[in-house]
């Protein structure tokens, strides 16, 4: 039994990174095709567990909610989203306790977290929000705690960790919806679905054997360390302009914007993170200097994020590792063209979901980097699996 899961441990870790990325770029397909509040409710949509289907079945719920006509185009893209996003809670669970499985006290905190998260669902579907709220939080801390608690190599640790993470991500689908689509939400959620991801490909990096069998690349691995702070700010900002419909503040223009150089701007108002609640956030509030001054500022970002990855690929490439430095190098110029081609050609759905991939594959560059500079042990993947 021992022997066999080790063997399914590295393949179900995969798995699950695979899984993430598709459901990272399923997401933006769901959002930039602006049905995020497709289905009014949650976690049901108009009431039911997948979606209406029939004429009767559709009048009820325009009936329920005569605010949000249904969309039969794309209330199902909500709702598989978040199917999809329960099926990859259920993988990082069996991972996570495959991973624990030599702690049964952190194996107990995860059986409790799914417990307290699926109770607390119910409780939410019943009117019962304090409730519900208490124990989502409890299943959030759980296999966090337990993450830090396990003395297990950090393979193991960051598939724990992804579990807490997902529990999270479910709340903010929650306030996505019953917030009106508030951009600080928004953009956590892009922020948490690219974090479950990195968790996750972090972990079966390590647990399929990927590492150093020395510890000679130091600084190294602190430039590949910043270069992924660096590119996480530029993702944040990223969802930022996403969720303040902000991608075409500056027209088709580039590299200029409106036609200018230095065109209006409101950086205040663009970088309110907290405005009012109750507010329909769809479509976006802020007025055009607000949303150029959210363009601009990821414009530079990306110009930052260029510069430094850039160097960061020719340091790899010098440093003998030539297969990674290729793949940040073309990557990220990849994600450049896939971002000048979303302004000049007005925001295609198929380019601004290629983009958002691209994001995802270029942290998936460095992180992968990162796990080849750090130290690795003949005992690593047998941590976790």
């Amino acid at each position: 039994m021992a022997l066999r899961t080790r063997k399914i441990i590295p393949y179900l870790a995969v798995l699950a990174a695979v899984f993430a990325f598709g459901l990272v770029m399923f997401g933006a397909f769901v959002r930039l095709s602006n049905a995020g509040l497709s289905c009014p409710d949650w976690p049901t949509c108009y009431g039911k567990a997948s979606w209406p289907h029939h004429e009767q079945a559709v009048a009820a719920a325009n009936l329920a909610f005569p605010d949000r006509p249904y969309e039969a185009t794309k209330a199902w893209r909500e709702q598989v989203h978040r199917m999809l996003a329960g099926t990859l809670g259920v993988l990082v669970m069996l991972l996570a306790l495959l991973a624990a499985r030599r702690d049964r006290l952190v194996m107990l905190a995860i059986v409790l977290s799914a417990v307290f998260a699926a109770v607390g669902v119910t409780l939410y579907l019943h009117g019962e929000r304090t409730w519900s709220s208490g124990l989502a939080s409890l299943a959030i801390l759980l296999p966090t705690a337990g993450a830090f608690w396990l003395s297990e190599r950090d393979s193991s640790k960051m598939s724990v960790l992804a579990l807490g993470v997902i529990i999270f991500q479910a709340m903010l689908g929650m306030w996505t919806v019953t917030l009106l689509l508030k951009p600080i939400v928004v953009m956590g959620h892009l922020l948490g679905g690219m974090t479950t991801f990195g968790l996750l490909a972090y972990a079966a990096l390590r647990c399929n054997g990927f590492g150093s069998p020395d510890n000679r690349h130091a600084s190294l691995r602190t430039a590949v360390t910043f270069g992924i702070v660096l590119l996480a700010c530029q993702i944040a900002l990223g969802g930022w302009t996403s969720a303040n419909y902000a991608a075409l503040a500056c027209g088709t223009d580039f590299p200029t914007c409106l036609g200018q150089w230095a065109p209006p701007t409101d950086f205040h108002q663009g970088f309110v993170l907290s405005r009012e609640i109750g507010v329909n956030y769809e479509g976006g509030v802020l007025d055009m200097a607000a949303r150029s001054a959210i363009q601009i500022a990821h414009r530079i970002g990306a110009l930052v994020v260029f510069g430094y990855l850039t160097w960061l690929a020719y340091r790899l490439l010098r440093g003998g590792f030539r297969f990674g430095g290729l793949a940040v190098a073309v990557v990220l110029v990849v994600q450049v063209l896939l971002g000048i081609s979303n302004v000049q050609f007005g925001l295609p759905l198929p380019v601004a979901t290629l983009h958002n991939g691209g994001a995802a594959l270029l942290l998936f560059t460095l992180l992968a980097n990162y796990t080849r500079l750090r130290s690795w042990h003949a005992d690593e993947a047998g941590s976790l699996a």
